[in-house]
């Protein structure tokens, strides 16, 4: 669609030229806003769980949680530049991330270490779960760039959650 009357100000001025289609970017891109969305919610937990660790496994619990995050926010810039590079828009401002976001915030003042560690796990597999319905779109519109970040993600992610749970597991008495 070229009609200037009918494309917003924003797609005229950051529309970027792709094959992929109106219908693939605006239902990729918008995919990617709220995965995007999600990830720095993630990003903000963790160090905040990071930061707030206590307790008798504090060192291996913070540097594994401080690794995590380092992980989650490298992959902001490459969620936000896909989403542009196919001509979408991508998340503005704190307020922008907190209208998208699918995963829970946790403001509490104080959280058991077990327990940080089991919300994180929990928060990767939903993680996961989006990740996974994005590369569907991605894989009805042949949008395969897109499609191969993603199952790094995935990796990445399903990598995260494994790591929380077995460090949050208790070992059974036989």
């Amino acid at each position: 669609m070229t009609d200037h009357a009918i494309v917003s100000p924003a797609r005229r001025q950051l529309g970027t030229p792709t094959d992929l289609g109106e219908d693939a970017t605006r239902d990729i891109a918008g995919g990617l806003k709220a995965l995007l969305a999600d990830v720095f919610a993630l990003y903000l937990k963790t160090k905040n769980f990071h930061w707030h660790m206590s307790g008798p496994n504090f060192r291996d619990y913070h540097l594994l949680l401080d690794e995590q995050a380092d992980q989650i926010f490298a992959m902001t810039d490459m969620i936000a530049e896909r989403a542009r590079k196919i001509g979408g828009t991508t998340i503005r401002s704190i307020s922008d991330i907190a209208s998208k976001q699918r995963l829970l915030d946790n403001n509490a003042d104080y959280v058991d270490p077990q327990d940080m560690l089991a919300e994180l796990h929990g928060d990767n597999k939903q993680l996961v779960a989006e990740l996974r319905r994005v590369h569907e779109l991605c894989d009805e519109y042949s949008d395969v760039a897109t499609a191969s970040l993603i199952e790094v993600w995935i990796d990445e992610t399903e990598r995260r959650a494994w790591f929380l749970y077995e460090s949050c597991r208790t070992p059974k008495l036989i």
